[in-house]
């Protein structure tokens, strides 16, 4: 979205990773012919003590995109209404074509960037819908992914920088609060080096307490084979059973970077942990990384190389579960907007509303917020409250949707909202629903015919 009225953005320098030299890192020996390397039909079955909560095994027919129902394509050459070029310097267009992101109906993901005729590099950038990824208190998260990065080397791989990373959810909707709502960068891999990198960005840029923009990082080379020629697993482990809460990196099942909480002031660390995160794999053409390592793309990078992915698993171990448990929010009581388990496109702001707190605003066609767990007990609801302001333009107007359970449900409910006399001029609206009982997860969806933003919402709530 373009900037919001109401929404004051903080603005930084381009997120920039590894910009010092960490010394002089070998090439792999030769480049390879594309193929379609062998993978696992499936995830590893979970160790003892750990729960899966999500996985995709890239399962499907040949030339098919990813399950949107998991992923949602970033697509540009930036965020809307964000920093450009993806705030790395990068060059190329992320594009949703199948030309660049793709099943290979071998239980593999491809992400292949290409050029075309005027030298225009085109690519693709994946994210989980999911924004919730933490551990639960005195628990464990690993992510993991078996991945062969883009299997080019020398100068045919010149500008190539694949990766496997993750976000922390505030900067979803927001764009502009980078590095502290913190950055995990899980495998970073560039110019067809046998090197891969892992990172924890957070803090302040440039310096401050993460020494951004190059972060708090570590790198080890691949072995038996290089990361170009074989798939490889990416794992990280964000630990907080441990007397200090420790993020674990780890190559084949070797740990080989740790970052502690005691390594920066305690209110950098939960600005940077205390929320959930998403997962994005990408491969990007060119930016500061590449540059810190000889350069971007020119005329002889060799397009059509893909990072190749076997699957994405996330588990979870310890005194709870990734999401929280379900049946923890009352449909009946106020259920403040900024307090979503997952969101795309909205940000949380101060609100002059009576009661103050926080509302949610940036609020424009195609977003989403998730409320997991929302019990109606036996007794069917059948209305929805909700408190609205909008300071949008004249003619500009949309609904605001109730839906169960997944974004792709016909909605239960909604009512539509105009300008209200501004940002924080507050109305309460009701609208009629389909009877609900039981416990779901609530999607409050919203839909215009204009891209402006229109609405914010503060609370909402259920009735009978």
């Amino acid at each position: 979205m373009s900037e919001p009225s109401g929404i004051h953005r903080r603005h930084r320098s381009l997120r920039r990773t590894f910009v010092a030299l960490l010394g002089t890192l070998g090439l792999a020996a030769a480049t390879a012919t594309v193929a379609v390397p062998a993978a696992n039909a499936s995830a590893p079955t979970p160790p003892s003590g750990w729960t899966q909560v999500f996985l995709d095994d890239f399962n499907g027919a040949a030339g098919t995109g990813v399950n949107t129902a998991d992923w949602q394509y970033a697509t540009g050459k930036g965020y809307p209404g964000g920093p450009a070029n993806w705030g790395t310097g990068e060059i190329e267009t992320m594009t949703n074509s199948t030309d660049n992101v793709a099943l290979d109906g071998n239980g593999n993901l491809r992400i292949t960037p290409r050029r075309d005729a005027s030298g225009n590099w085109t690519s693709g950038r994946i994210e989980t819908n999911r924004t919730d990824f933490q551990p639960p208190a005195g628990g464990k998260l690993r992510v993991e992914s078996r991945i062969q990065v883009p299997n080019v080397t020398g100068a045919a791989a010149k500008g190539y920088w694949p990766a496997f990373w993750m976000l922390g959810a505030p900067y979803r909707g927001d764009y502009w609060n980078w590095p502290s709502v913190g950055e995990l960068d899980i495998m970073e891999n560039t110019q067809g080096q046998n090197t891969v990198f892992a990172t924890m960005h957070c803090g302040t840029s440039p310096g401050g307490p993460c020494n951004e923009t190059t972060g708090i990082g570590g790198n080890t080379p691949c072995s038996g084979t290089t990361c170009q020629a074989g798939f490889h697993t990416y794992r990280m482990e964000w630990d907080r059973s441990t007397s200090v809460e420790e993020i674990r990196f780890y190559l084949d099942g070797v740990n080989f970077h740790t970052v502690r909480a005691n390594q920066v002031d305690a209110t950098t660390w939960t600005n940077a942990t205390n929320h959930g995160f998403f997962i994005i794999l990408n491969v990007a053409m060119g930016g500061a990384f590449p540059d810190a390592f000889g350069g971007g793309p020119d005329s002889g990078t060799q397009p059509g190389h893909a990072m190749v992915v076997d699957y994405v698993q996330v588990l979870s171990s310890g005194s709870g579960t990734t999401p929280p448990p379900t049946g923890n929010r009352d449909a009946y009581s106020a259920i403040q907007a900024e307090s979503f388990d997952s969101q795309s496109g909205v940000s949380a702001e101060t609100t002059s509303d009576s009661g103050g707190g926080q509302n949610i605003g940036a609020v424009a066609n195609g977003d989403w917020a998730l409320y997991k767990g929302v019990n109606f007990g036996s007794s069917a609801a059948t209305q929805f409250v909700a408190r609205v302001a909008s300071g949008a333009a004249g003619g500009v107007s949309g609904l605001v949707e109730v839906r169960l359970d997944s974004r792709s449900n016909a909605p239960v409910g909604s009512f539509a909202v105009g300008n209200t006399g501004g940002w924080q001029s507050w109305r309460t609206v009701p609208a009629n629903i389909s009877g609900v009982t039981g416990t779901h997860d609530v999607y409050l969806t919203f839909t215009s015919g204009q891209s402006a933003d229109f609405v914010n919402v503060n609370w909402f709530n259920f009735g009978r």
